[in-house]
């Protein structure tokens, strides 16, 4: 699975627009769209989503690799890797 931010600067740039440009379409600082290519800074929920619409990506894609590299950077160091798996996924069948 790619990681979010191949698939963000992937998407960009097929679409041909410059750091700058996809900023300016999200309303934040050129800096931010380059730390968030380069996986320096996970972008924020609300981001996630003008970022979506921006670059024409199913939201829901981009969620499910917003959270999942999320939940891998809180969890990889831990020997219980597949048991924390295993209650949270039952946790989200009771919801």
């Amino acid at each position: 699975m790619k990681k979010l931010s191949e698939v963000l600067k992937s998407k960009r740039e097929s679409r041909g627009l410059l750091l700058r440009e996809l900023a300016s379409k999200i309303n934040v600082d050129t800096a931010l769209i380059s730390k968030i290519e380069n996986d320096d800074r996970r972008p924020t929920k609300e981001q996630l989503k003008k970022l979506s619409k921006a670059l024409e990506i199913e939201f829901m894609t981009l969620s499910t690799l917003w959270y999942a590299e999320k939940i891998y950077e809180e969890i990889k160091n831990e020997k219980n890797v597949d048991d924390i798996l295993k209650e949270i996924k039952k946790k989200v069948k009771q919801y």
